[in-house]
């Protein structure tokens, strides 16, 4: 016999693997129904009951699954024992228990089995379930885990069987019909093999002959249990009593805010700014603004700081508006369980004041620190930790109470609602939301009932997603965005669904909105003001708070409770000494500018700033990590660089220290430090080993949508064709997509080139049009600038006095185990937190990659700080532009302006480090000329000669600035910077406030107010371009640096240079280009002389770094290195022997082989992957022969074995086989390198590229500028790929590379199948191309990007005879001599031919050219001919 059943329940159980005597965790029946079957497949019995549901109700979504209503099970519900009894009676007369999805239903009714009589019937009982991989492969549904097909519903299974649903899906009595039907078809057609059924194969010869029509039992009647319980819910309905209270006047004037809101903080989850928040809130006149983002409070202080702004400066007749601040937090179970998923249940808490702020935020950092998983999370016990000036309010859907009723039943809601009511007494809430939603009308009346039965105000919320209904449609593409969704996909659960909001109800609705939906629940809306009154407004701006810096104990001072006394002695013992190891004995001028320094640093109270900063400076330069020389206006700081902070003297270049700190205006201090890339990260943790890493954290950045990606990622949840897309990113200059369609054409055209304002025009064009291109614009507009994702900054580091999360609300770095701040670097200073710029900068690592490598080839210790600062090697090297790899002058009109300037000593390279920039560039020339003497130096007035001196009298720097407005003008310290910054920062208003003083002073000082004026105008123009100079200085000392090694050990330097960009092939590419211009030579890697990096060796030849090699590790490049001590490899055999076989595999041989890493050895690298006739390779043979060898060394035989060891060395062959032809070894070797090495597979077709193409690669990378041009270029094919489109034809993807530069093409139809037989690799090939106007929009009428049409492909090999039609040989009229002209005859004899001869006779000094054509003499062009002229060092020219 076989029982088949089937449950509906009250939901789902929280752990699938919990036991079935956790009653709390498995749901309720509320349906049970079964059938009793013969083995013929006939129906004897059938039952089907509803569950009188004692002590629980039935959760609302249950009821939409099942429609079985707490009311109808009430009414027509049989109790439980009675039921369960008659299933056993059932489970008595049967051999198997059936159903599908059979394991969920068994426990069900094993749990009500448990808890009512304490055992479980069905444990063990031989069971066929019709849901199984089985049923799966029949099925062949997508979706399932692991590639598998997916399990199949009943209604899959059914239809994929009988071709059609079943009527009463999800009533148990039809479930269980349709699964019986199921069942004995899969048995009779032998597609199920249940394990029940394993040890009586006969019986599937009796399924055979099962009846199916016998299957269904006669008489059976499925009610509609939806239907009977949508009659009993309208009766109750009708007897409800209809509300029509208007609210009363004291609740109509009350104050209101919408209190469930999120912002653009709450990550790809809602479309609102701040700054549109407040405007709503204006427009609608709110009383209050609240952010309550989930689970962070990334925006809460630029929340404050905008709502402060606002109150500040209120106009005419503005209101107040307060700010509040809330979050809305996931409550789990266990925050620190990540053994199952479980997001909690979401509620909205509010701070009351500062003291629940920070309660927010400890609870926010514990949920990101320790609960995250999936989502932020925190528990109940975390909270009663941190609840103190919190109010909470429910939640919606998802929250605690309205997600039990909904799910698990009232009783649970019930609970739920005293625990929080005990907890949090007035401060607890509960929210009542109405977005017009079926459920919401369900929770609604529930929810006011309780709030009367348990004394809990209610209070009227609307979940904000995006500030105007207009939003919805953004708000939604936002969603798709976030889960990589198409916006065509259906909203709904399960596969094929996508998240989304139900409706367009969610948005910052208008208070009298609000108050017309509540309105016959005007007590929720009167605790909207309640609330209100609550809350206590507070600022999050504070004074930096730097951490506690110990001094030793002789400067510790009693009553000293912020240490700052002692600091101050410490400091000034540090500086004094420090200056005097700097400058020796101190003179008076001296002891002046540190007393000065000194004293402006204890009136601004920063002394353990100092302190905290050379300290790990110093602590830095111990562990061997190079420090820059100093980085901004903290090299005009005597006491930093008697600190050792900073290394570059500020009086010997006149650098002031009021340009770093102002002694007028009290300000944090700004030190940004350069370490060396590699060693920048032991630096952190040096801070964060002394301070504790719970006080040390680095800063959040938030990646914002710009224009150019809101309209990619718009495009594409739009389902817009990519090229569409595309062709509409490329249209957008560096505007905003809101400045482009909101501004006035005058001033777009006035702000444009001519090129972009025509592509803007056509912008606005589409914009304005009916289109899914417009759609797409429209929408991307009003993403644009929505919070994408969040990063860690570059360099930013904090450290607090105490944990960082007393401070600040933390999070956790994606890509590291650092904490990072919620707030991002624009305020964190202004929240009262130290940072401090850890920067990397990958130049000091090459110098310090440098050193080493001279220090370890010539035992010569260099000190780059100590390099001579008039170094004649250096400066002309800088003279002659060669400053490729040079830090800071290595662009290309960086050299031209070198090569004209000349420079001779170290101030003209700190004038070029500040004028090659915008703006300045300008003045270039001019300093060019008066350096040099065509132009002649002038001063307006004299006494501008000593701060302009060194400049050639033109104003460079913001410190000359700062300098001659004292000298002339009699300005402060503090007043000059106050000039500096007006004008740098082009602050009109202080400019014109600073100017009577400027005239006044001036004009006391006995300077005529022409002159005056002048100046002030020539600053005015000038000043806003005017550099750092301390800045420029520190720069220019590390580029004179790597000028000074490139200069004196060009080989050491271009090897440190190479290492520190071998991951990027291209500038490797570059700068092995640039070795071949200087004369060093880059061999490829050799076992016996690389190591990780690339090096030099005893020829001074850079050799390749084995690092750089694809497949060979760290840990293998150290084992090569570390037994190489013993002496050089000699064989492969004697490699493999001595090497740690564990840390070299087999692809470390191979890639090391391929890429010439064992070409010393004489065998050709072809020898070496040689098959033998047992299928092994060389290398395989040398490898097991290694580990033989080592195994035996490592055993207490090696005396007895290692002759026999030795003779299988000697004994092994190598093979002799052929070479792989050039071009196959360069492939072979590119692809493990990167690049060719040994040579270049186009070098023996230099003559063909150089007079038979017109252009290399490079040119490609703007199209815009080849349009209907054709010209030719040649190279080599190096990958290709043959595919077809959806229509079936062919087309190819080939990457095509010259000597400098690869470029991927496509190739379609026609072009394909004509060039078709070219497209191999390693095919040298010269192309030529044609650049055509884009392919016309159907859309939108409009040309795409421009295309690539192909003229033609043909073979380089050859191409000089084919299409060489004369020759043109240049000569000298100085070098024509008898025997020379004899000698020419001779070689061109032996090069007859057709092809016409040319002379072009010349003289350079009286430049003319006479130009002959050799009437007798013909030549065949070909390859021998170009070769004998190049030997003869002949020029010619081929036409």
């Amino acid at each position: 016999m076989f029982l088949i059943f089937d449950t509906e329940t009250t939901g789902l159980p929280k752990k699938w693997n919990s036991p079935l005597t956790d009653f709390d965790n498995w749901p309720r029946a509320v349906q049970i129904a079964w059938q009793i079957h013969s083995e013929d497949g006939k129906c004897i019995s059938n039952e089907s009951h509803l569950i009188y549901p004692e002590g629980y109700t039935i959760p609302y979504d249950s009821q939409n699954i099942h429609g079985i209503s707490t009311q109808l099970a009430k009414k027509i519900g049989k109790n439980i024992n009675e039921v369960l009894d008659n299933f056993n009676k059932a489970l008595n007369k049967s051999e198997y228990i059936c159903g599908h999805n059979l394991n969920f239903d068994e426990k069900i009714i094993g749990s009500e089995f448990l808890r009512i009589h304490g055992k479980n019937p069905l444990q063990d009982f031989p069971r066929i379930d019709t849901c199984t991989e089985e049923t799966a492969t029949l099925c062949q549904l997508s979706g399932g885990r692991g590639r598998k097909y997916k399990l199949p519903t009943l209604t899959e299974l059914h239809i994929n069987l009988f071709g059609k649903e079943f009527d009463s899906a999800h009533n148990a009595s039809a479930d269980v019909e349709a699964t019986a039907r199921c069942l004995f078809k899969l048995l009779k057609e032998n597609k199920i093999h249940p394990e029940s059924l394993e040890n009586d194969q006969n019986i599937y010869e009796k399924f055979k002959e099962i009846d199916l029509d016998k299957v269904i039992a006669e008489g059976i009647k499925h009610i509609n249990l939806s239907e009977q319980s949508k009659i009993l819910r309208d009766k109750e309905d009708k007897h409800k009593e209809q509300k029509s209270d208007k609210i009363d006047s004291s609740v109509s004037h009350s104050s209101f805010a919408h209190l469930h809101t999120y912002s653009q903080f709450s990550i790809l989850q809602s479309t609102s700014k701040i700054e549109d928040l407040l405007e709503s809130a204006k427009k609608y006149s709110h009383d209050a603004v609240a952010i309550t983002d989930k689970s962070n409070l990334m925006g809460a202080f630029h929340f404050i700081k905008v709502m402060k702004n606002y109150n500040e400066n209120l106009v005419d007749d503005e209101k107040y508006i307060k700010p509040i601040i809330g979050c809305e937090f996931n409550i789990c179970e266990d925050h620190k369980d990540k053994s199952r998923r479980d997001d909690g249940y979401q509620l909205v808490f509010i701070a009351k004041n500062k003291n629940g702020f920070r309660n927010l935020s400890k609870l926010s950092s514990i949920a990101h620190i320790d609960g995250f998983y999936y989502v932020p999370r925190i528990d109940k016990d975390i909270l009663m930790e941190y609840k103190e000036d919190l109010i909470v309010l429910s939640g919606g859907l998802k929250g605690e109470v309205s997600s039990k009723i909904l799910n698990l039943g009232e009783e649970m809601a019930e609970d739920s609602i005293k625990w929080w009511k005990n907890n949090f007494d007035e401060d607890f809430y509960l929210e009542i939301m109405d977005h017009n939603q079926e459920n919401e009308n369900y929770l609604n009346p529930i929810i006011v009932d309780y709030s009367i039965k348990h004394g809990v105000k209610l209070v009227a919320t609307n979940n904000t997603f995006y500030t105007e209904k207009d939003d919805a449609n953004a708000h939604d593409i936002l969603l798709c965005v976030r889960d990589g969704e198409k916006q065509s996909t259906p909203i709904g659960r399960g596969r094929g669904f996508r998240n989304g909001l139900p409706n367009h109800e969610y948005w910052y609705k208008p208070k009298n909105e609000m108050f017309e939906l509540f309105k016959e629940i005007p007590q929720s809306l009167a605790s909207i003001e309640e609330i209100i009154n609550k809350v206590e407004t507070f600022d999050l701006s504070r004074e930096v708070l730097l951490p506690e810096f110990k001094v030793p104990k002789k400067f510790v001072q009693e009553n000293d409770f912020d240490s700052k006394k002692g600091q101050n002695l410490y400091l000034r013992d540090l500086a004094y000494k420090g200056a005097e190891k700097k400058y020796g004995k101190l003179n008076k001028l001296l002891k002046e500018r540190l007393d000065f320094e000194l004293d402006v640093i204890q009136k601004t109270g920063y002394p353990g700033y100092f302190l905290i900063v050379q300290d790990f400076i110093n602590a830095a330069k111990d562990m061997g990590v190079s420090v820059g020389p100093g980085r901004g206006s903290a090299a005009g700081s005597v006491v930093a660089f008697s600190l050792g902070i900073t290394n570059i003297d500020p009086i010997k270049y006149n650098l002031l220290f009021e340009r770093f700190l102002n002694p007028d205006r009290v300000s944090l201090p700004d030190i940004d430090i350069d370490f060396d890339d590699e060693g920048r990260n032991k630096v952190i943790e040096y801070v964060i080993e002394k301070y504790g890493s719970n006080q040390v954290a680095q800063i959040i950045t938030y990646g914002r949508m710009a224009a150019k990606s809101s309209i990619r990622d718009t495009g594409r949840v739009l389902d817009l064709s990519l090229g569409e897309v595309d062709r509409i990113a490329k249209l957008v200059p560096n505007l905003s997509l809101n400045d482009i369609f909101y501004s006035k054409d005058f001033d777009l055209k006035s702000t444009l080139r001519t090129d972009e304002y025509s592509r803007v025009s056509e912008l606005k064009q589409l914009y304005k049009a009916e289109q899914l291109s417009s759609k797409t614009l429209q929408q991307a507009t009003l993403l644009e600038g929505s919070i994408r994702n969040t990063g860690t900054h570059a360099c930013g580091v904090i450290i607090t006095p105490s944990d960082i999360s007393d401070f600040v609300p933390i999070t956790r770095a994606k890509d590291s185990d650092f904490y990072v701040t919620q707030f991002d670097n624009s305020v964190v200073e202004d929240a009262g937190l130290l940072k401090m710029d850890f920067l990397g900068l990958k130049t000091l690592t090459i110098i310090k990659d440098t050193v080493k490598l001279i220090k370890y080839k010539y035992q010569k210790e260099l000190v780059p700080e100590e390099f001579p600062l008039d170094d004649k090697k250096t400066y002309e090297l800088f003279q002659r532009g060669e400053t490729v790899g040079v830090f800071q002058y290595e662009s290309l009109g960086m050299q031209k302006y070198l090569k004209d300037l000349k420079p001779t000593n170290f101030n003209d390279l700190i004038a070029m480090n500040a004028l090659y920039r915008p703006g300045p560039l300008e003045y270039i020339p001019s300093f060019v000329a008066r350096k040099n003497g065509s132009e002649p130096i002038s001063y307006d007035v004299p006494e501008m000669e000593e701060f302009l001196n060194e400049t050639y009298g033109i104003t460079v720097y913001q410190e000359q600035v700062m300098s001659l407005s004292q000298k002339i003008a009699g300005f402060s310290k503090g007043d000059a910077d106050l000039l500096r910054k007006a004008m740098g920062k082009k602050i009109f208003s202080l400019i014109e406030k600073l100017k009577p003083k400027f005239m006044k002073g001036g004009d006391k000082n006995g300077f005529s107010e022409e002159v005056l004026k002048k100046i002030w105008k020539d600053w005015e123009a000038f000043a806003s371009y005017a550099f750092n100079k301390s800045h420029s200085t520190c720069y220019a000392l590390i580029g004179y640096q790597t000028a000074y090694l490139k200069a004196n050990y060009p080989s050491e330097y271009m090897a440190a240079v190479l290492s520190n960009n071998m991951n990027d092939i291209k500038q490797v590419t570059f700068f092995m280009e640039e070795c071949r211009r200087m004369g060093v030579k880059v061999l490829g890697p050799d076992i016996n002389e690389s190591y990780y990096k690339f090096n030099v060796n005893e020829q001074k030849a850079i050799r390749f770094g084995m690092g750089a090699v694809k497949g060979v590790g760290r840990g293998a490049v150290q084992t090569i290195i570390e037994n190489r001590k013993d002496g050089e490899y000699k064989s492969i055999f004697d490699f493999a022997k001595r090497i740690n076989l564990r840390l070299a595999n087999k692809t470390t041989f191979e890639n090391l082989i391929l890429a010439g890493g064992f070409d010393s050895f004489n065998l050709n690298r072809s020898q070496y992957f040689n098959i033998d006739n047992d299928g092994y390779t060389f290398i395989e043979k040398a490898i097991k022969y290694g580990g033989k060898y080592q195994e035996s060394e490592n055993s207490a035989q090696i005396s007895m074995f290692a002759n026999k060891t030795n003779d299988a060395y000697t004994n092994l062959n190598i093979p002799d086989c052929d070479e792989w032809i050039n071009l196959e070894k360069l492939r072979k070797e590119r692809e493990v390198v990167g690049i060719y090495l040994s040579s270049h597979p186009l070098e023996e077709y230099k003559r063909e590229i150089e007079n038979f193409t017109s252009a290399d690669l490079s040119i490609l990378d703007d199209l815009n500028k080849l349009k209907n041009k054709d010209f030719y270029i040649g190279g080599i094919i190096n990958e290709v790929e043959h595919l077809f489109t959806k229509n079936g034809n062919g087309y190819a993807v080939f990457s095509f590379e010259d000597f400098n530069d690869q470029y991927q093409f496509r190739i379609f139809g026609e072009d394909y199948l004509k060039y078709k037989h070219f497209l191999k690799e390693s095919e040298i090939l010269r192309i030529r191309l044609s650049i055509r106007e884009g392919w016309i929009n159907k859309e939108t009428g409009k040309p795409g990007e421009p295309r690539i049409q192909f003229l033609n492909f043909e073979l380089l090999n050859g191409i000089i005879e084919t299409n060489a039609k004369k020759i043109t040989l240049k000569m000298d009229i100085k070098n024509l001599e008898e025997e020379q002209i004899k000698l020419l005859s001779k070689k061109l004899s032996k090069h007859k031919g057709k092809n016409p001869l040319y002379f072009d006779v010349y003289d350079s000094e009286k430049e003319i050219k006479l130009s002959l054509i050799s009437e007798k003499n013909k030549v065949s062009i070909t390859r021998d001919l170009l070769k004998t002229l190049e030997e003869n060092k002949l020029h010619y020219k081929l036409n």
